[in-house]
């Protein structure tokens, strides 16, 4: 996690770099009046720039320790926070300060602010006297676009949003590798800028055929203003808008994440231990890609089960409790690629990822009801000719109820057809994990000819012997502690003997630890994004409100009360920050579906509503605070002195 924050903040510190870089012209912009005073009165360019130079510096300084001192505080909040989220430990937690936090924090702060001097000092070589005096009387000029070519332009915008859109929902199976998101990502960023090249003159179109409306109040000057303003900001606002997107699709989907991951960790993990080995081992075979060559007491031990084999290698077998050990079979003459029959090319052709010739899990119904019994999940019946397909992963799930449908499908198992007792997959699995990944398993009759030479492994069930957290650690060293190897250990290595699988407390610390990852990170860029853009549009409406103010003059002496006034300044501003949101809310619906289809298997929808009424909690409460922040300060500009 430290690792990857190393580079997230890295990227983080670019978009802070560029946010204040941004800030500083809107402040510079503001104090133009200011340094023609000062150039009347005989005062250099190179004179100013020294001035603007110890003034950012000293503001830099200033920012820069209020800022640590209340960083350095707020991480242990944060901390708290992660913490409790993640439902960690915290009897060990103490205050703690990061020197390396707070050295890097100053490189990037110095770098950040070495940038703004540059460029003020290329500002104001650029400024001419007759400019800065009269900059206070200067107003951006209204430009008005074609409205037949903004409403064009529009409808084209919008239409390249809706395929982008199709392409990640409607035809997501067409996405198989990572360079075929490319195309999606580009349309919806150009449909972005089109839309917001567009909006202004599209706007107001529509609103000027509403008479009703566009004449009403002080709604003909709100619209102008608003024109304006898209028309000048076109690449920002869109950028906002982006950043907008990222910030709640992140959030949404990286909180719902969690939400499956550690719901779905107690279901996934019933038990303490799995423990699975390899059955009937040739001479030689084939493991992470390694060629094997098995020794005599290897080949033999492979045909005695678990159990028999942890008591042989001196394993306290009172350590354990509630033992259930099954058998699971393999033949190369039932496949995925057979499991999918005459549907097998259609379905190639949609995933040509998938390992086809996978050879199907079969298990017998009586071993998989023992298995059931003791997770505490479902048990299954069924007749002489019958089978069920257990699968829980979404993705595969889906495919194979393609073929389950049609209703009666048979499957030649063992040489014997046998036909599907439903006609859909059934939920189930029969080893632990962190999340629903069961691509599927048969279920088969206890009278199924299997054979000895179709058995491919043993998979053990047990929980610890123990009464005590601290009791169960002590077994858990037993399974999963290399350093210490206990005699256990020792004897499997002696043996050569190789038994694989899973302990509770290790596929719980695992899932934790990635749950952790990605919810923090997500957050900590999605609050950044939010910030960034509020704090644009907000020094933006800001800056707007200053260059306009002779306009509300002109509304004062026109009859307009204060009151009129502030409602025009509040819809006007409510509307600049609304249309950046609105259509990064419609970006997102499409983008969170994307993202929780992507991570099928991980991320349930069940648990994406809690996600998005949290999302809209925070971004309610920065975004708001923002806008109230603009809303309240532009009034303030703008007031009759």
């Amino acid at each position: 996690m430290i690792g990857m924050l190393q580079f997230v903040s890295v990227f983080v510190a670019v978009v802070l770099g560029l946010l204040i870089v941004y800030a500083n012209n809107f402040l510079i912009n503001r104090r133009k009046k200011e340094f023609g005073i000062y150039m009347t009165l005989g005062m250099s360019k190179r004179q100013i720039s020294k001035i603007i130079l110890l003034e950012t510096i000293f503001v830099g300084i200033i920012s820069l320790i209020i800022g640590l001192i209340i960083g350095i505080f707020a991480s242990q909040f944060m901390s708290i926070l992660v913490a409790k989220l993640f439902e960690a430990d915290m009897s060990e937690f103490h205050f703690v300060f990061s020197k390396d936090a707070c050295i890097k924090t100053c490189i990037y702060f110095a770098v950040m602010y070495l940038a703004v001097m540059i460029f003020n000092t290329m500002t104001i070589s650029r400024y001419k006297l007759i400019n800065l005096l009269n900059a206070t009387k200067k107003n951006e000029k209204v430009k008005m676009k074609n409205p037949f070519l903004a409403v064009l332009v529009f409808i084209f915008g919008s239409s390249i949003l809706g395929i982008a859109y199709w392409k990640v929902t409607g035809d997501l199976s067409s996405i198989n590798t990572a360079e075929k998101i490319l195309p999606p990502i580009l349309m919806g960023i150009v449909g972005t800028v089109l839309i917001f090249w567009s909006l202004s003159g599209f706007i107001i179109t529509v609103v000027q055929k509403m008479k009703n409306v566009y004449f009403k109040s002080t709604n003909m000057f709100v619209l102008r203003q608003i024109n304006n303003k898209i028309n000048t900001m076109v690449v920002s606002m869109s950028v906002i808008c982006l950043m907008l997107f990222m910030t709640i699709s992140i959030l949404s989907s990286s909180l719902a994440l969690r939400n499956t991951m550690q719901r779905e960790l107690v279901e996934m993990t019933p038990v303490d231990l799995n423990l699975y080995k390899t059955a009937n081992l040739p001479e030689t075979y084939n493991k992470y890609g390694i060629q094997h060559t098995t020794t005599e007491t290897q080949r033999e031990d492979s045909k005695h089960p678990i159990k028999e084999t942890l008591i042989n290698n001196k394993l306290d077998m009172n350590l354990l409790k509630d033992i259930t050990e099954i058998e699971v079979y393999a033949t190369n003459d039932l496949t995925w690629e057979t499991f999918f029959g005459n549907s097998f090319n259609e379905t190639k052709e949609k995933f040509p990822g998938l390992a086809y010739g996978t050879a199907e899990e079969i298990v017998k119904i009586s071993d998989y009801n023992k298995m059931a019994k003791l997770y505490g999940i479902k048990e299954y019946t069924l007749d002489e000719d019958e089978y069920i397909v257990i699968c829980d992963f979404d993705s595969m799930k889906e495919l194979r109820n393609k073929v389950l449908s049609k209703g009666n499908y048979s499957l030649k198992i063992a040489g014997q057809e046998y036909k599907s007792k439903y006609n859909e997959c059934q939920e189930g699995f029969i080893t632990m994990s962190t999340s629903h990944t069961n691509t599927g398993i048969i279920l088969v009759p206890d009278n199924c000819p299997l054979t000895e030479e179709m058995k491919e492994m043993y998979l053990l069930s047990a929980n610890y012997n123990a009464k005590t957290e601290e009791e169960k650690q002590e077994i858990e060293k037993i399974f999963a502690d290399n350093e210490n190897s206990s005699n256990f250990a020792k004897s499997l290595n002696d043996n050569g003997i190789e038994i694989d699988g899973f302990t509770k407390i290790s596929l719980i610390e695992a899932s934790v630890g990635i749950a952790t990852i990605v919810t923090f990170i997500a957050i900590y860029l999605g609050i950044i994004f939010l910030i960034a853009s509020s704090a644009i549009l907000a020094l933006k409406q800001l800056t707007e409100s200053s260059d306009n103010k002779q306009r509300y003059t002109i509304l004062r002496k026109i009859g307009c009360d204060e009151k009129m006034i502030n409602k025009a300044l509040f819809r006007q501003i409510g509307i600049f920050f609304g249309i950046p949101l609105i259509l990064a809310i419609i970006h997102s619906i499409f983008g969170i579906q994307f993202a929780i289809k992507i991570m099928s298997g991980l991320a349930s929808k069940d648990d994406l509503l809690p996600s998005i009424i949290v999302t809209v909690i925070i971004i309610g409460i920065i975004y708001g605070a923002y806008f109230i922040a603009t809303y309240l300060g532009g009034k303030n500009i703008i007031k009759e002195e």
